[in-house]
């Protein structure tokens, strides 16, 4: 699919955007189709998900029937590539004096992170953008939902989300017209939903980032550009061009039919189409280079295939590299200028990383037990969740902000550890017996996982390693983290409501102590906050488009510029911050401030 540049053919570009995932591939595909030349630069391979995806694979066919591996965390056909919590040669490592072990998930291919994604699409809401004045701890953006909401709209459009409208408080509904239909619940689902209900949780749809229906390209691409007859025409065409989901496959091997979101498979395409994009892959960046005047210029970067290194010259530099990769490459990119990392006047570069607090239990339901064949057709993962419902017993429980409650259960396609229940339910069973007891077991298993939000605090930050570098010579990233009390109490909290659930089913579930129970660091890969977003050029990094107060011409654009990390998953919220900010870049470009 992609068309790669020459490597031997570098000239000076309008843009370069380091990375191609959702930020990067957003803007990318916005300012292409306005004319402007941009080159994208990417540290991983390239990756063609409508030849490369394994969607109709089954587990017998895979080594250790498709089980995940310390390199293929999550199965073999997840669609990661050349990355993963570890790549080789590439290390990080943790700070003396941290408290906990950090895990940094980097998928090294184009498209990065979008490839892999659960495609959970919630906007923030009101109250998610002034924190600090609800509750005096982190931080206010300097936008508020208003500011968003027509971007959020735009990038609804752009994508394709099923969902629906429930009216519930700081859960914003998108307006008519936007939303494709939610596929119904699951027999599991539904079970959850009834006894969810008898303890006051709501259950409702959830949004995500898949087609349940065929797209009208040219009548949204008409929405979306009304002034733009060319972006008309490419994004129309090729909007039409992707399929509506058949629910038979699982989200996170890729998708060949292009029903769900990817960068590769959304936003790249029309850009390509356009002309103004040319796309490097392979190609690590060291740092930005700067002139005498404080100006980016452009970026250094390693060409991993020949190892030598290279530039490419622009008028204006993005870093869209992911939340800790973009804080890196401007701690590295040091100058006379800049001694302590490029637009780090502020020194927040690094600071107030956080990430979703993660806890998850799963449970057994008689009442699920050997039930007839039933349709489990279904999008990859729940159609239903739990948003927070406790937002006016907030200040009671012990935890400043709230999580929401992803769920499942039921017959998904089986795999290795689908019957681990029979080790604890019927251990040491052979022969007809054991048939017996797989059919009865099989699907009788419900499963929740809480996804909160954390408040950034002073313990936890990357920096870089004085003493590290990884195979590139890159000087790498060491962090530091320490839960606090909000985090281990909030998972707490978790663990108390699902076990309450499942034992209302008619389970028998125990909740752990939060300290116990929550994932690691950076497990749950909602990473954000390395490089926030801010009014003031003395205690944040960025204004609310992602420019840089040190330096004019220099972009960030990822999770990195958010100041809170909500409950609500991210990817979302970073492509509605890129349309908004490359409507602004294009201005400014127009009139000649850039």
């Amino acid at each position: 699919m992609a068309i790669l540049t020459d490597r031997k053919s570098l000239r000076e570009y309008d843009v370069i955007i380091v990375g191609s995932g959702a930020g990067g591939g957003m803007m990318g595909m916005l300012l292409a189709l306005n004319g402007v030349k941009v080159l994208m630069i990417e540290a991983g391979r390239n990756y063609d998900p409508q030849k490369e995806t394994p969607m109709f694979n089954t587990p017998d066919k895979a080594p250790l029937r498709g089980k995940g591996t310390q390199d293929r965390f999550f199965g073999h056909y997840d669609a990661t590539v050349g990355g993963g919590w570890q790549v080789p040669g590439e290390p990080y490592g943790d700070k003396p004096g941290t408290e906990e072990e950090f895990w940094w998930w980097r998928p090294r291919m184009l498209g990065g992170r979008t490839n892999h994604w659960g495609r959970i699409s919630l906007r923030f809401g009101e109250y998610d953008f002034k924190p600090k004045s609800r509750d005096g701890l982190g931080f206010d953006w300097p936008i508020s939902y208003t500011d968003l909401a027509p971007y959020y709209d735009k990038a609804e459009l752009m994508v394709g989300i099923y969902g629906s409208t429930e009216g519930l408080e700081n859960t914003p509904d998108s307006p008519p017209g936007i939303l494709q239909p939610a596929p119904k619940p699951r027999a599991a689902e539904l079970l959850i939903k009834k006894y969810s209900k008898g303890l006051n949780i709501p259950v409702v749809p959830i949004h995500r980032a898949v087609l349940s229906e065929p797209m009208d390209g040219p009548a949204r691409a008409a929405k979306l550009f009304p002034n733009n007859p060319s972006a008309q025409r490419i994004v129309g065409n090729d909007m039409s061009m992707r399929a509506a989901c058949f629910w038979a496959t699982t989200c996170g091997r890729g998708c060949s039919i292009r029903a769900n979101f990817q960068s590769t498979t959304v936003l790249i395409p029309p850009a390509l189409q356009t002309g103004n994009l040319d796309i490097i892959t392979d190609a690590m960046v060291r740092e930005v280079m700067m002139d005498a005047n404080g100006k980016a210029t452009g970026v250094h970067y390693v060409d991993k295939i020949t190892r030598t290194d290279a530039i490419a010259k622009a008028r204006i530099v993005i870093l869209s590299a992911s939340t800790c990769e973009t804080a890196r490459i401007l701690l590295n990119s040091k100058s006379a200028l800049f001694p302590n990392g490029l637009a780090n006047g502020s020194g927040q570069v690094g600071k107030n990383l956080t990430d979703s607090v993660g806890s998850s239990m799963g449970g057994h339901v008689p009442e699920l037990e050997s039930l007839p064949p039933y349709n489990e057709d279904g999008a990859g993962g729940g159609h239903v969740y739990t948003p927070w419902w406790n937002y006016k017993t907030q200040e009671k429980l012990g935890f400043a902000r709230g999580y929401h409650i992803e769920m499942g259960g039921g017959r998904y396609m089986p795999g290795m550890g689908s019957l681990a229940i029979l080790d604890q339910k019927a251990p040491g069973v052979y022969g007809k017996k054991l048939k017996e007891e797989a059919k009865r077991y099989y699907g009788a298993v419900v499963g929740f996982a809480g996804r909160g939000e954390m408040i950034p605090n002073e313990n936890c930050y990357c920096e870089i390693d004085p003493n590290r570098v990884d195979q590139w010579g890159i000087p790498t990233l060491r962090f530091h983290w320490k839960w606090s009390d909000h985090e281990i109490n909030q998972a707490t909290h978790m663990q108390n409501t699902f076990a309450e659930i499942i034992n209302s089913m008619g389970g028998k579930a125990t909740p752990k102590p939060g300290k116990e129970a929550l994932n690691k660091p950076g497990e749950i890969i909602h990473e954000a906050g390395t490089a926030m977003m801010g009014s003031d050029a003395k205690s944040s990094v960025v204004n609310s488009f992602g420019q840089t107060w040190d330096v004019k011409n220099l972009f960030l654009m990822d999770a990195s510029i958010l100041p809170s990390n909500p409950d609500k998953n991210l990817t979302l919220t970073v492509l509605a911050l890129a349309w908004r900010s490359a409507d602004y870049l294009l201005d400014e470009m127009k009139q000649g401030n850039i």
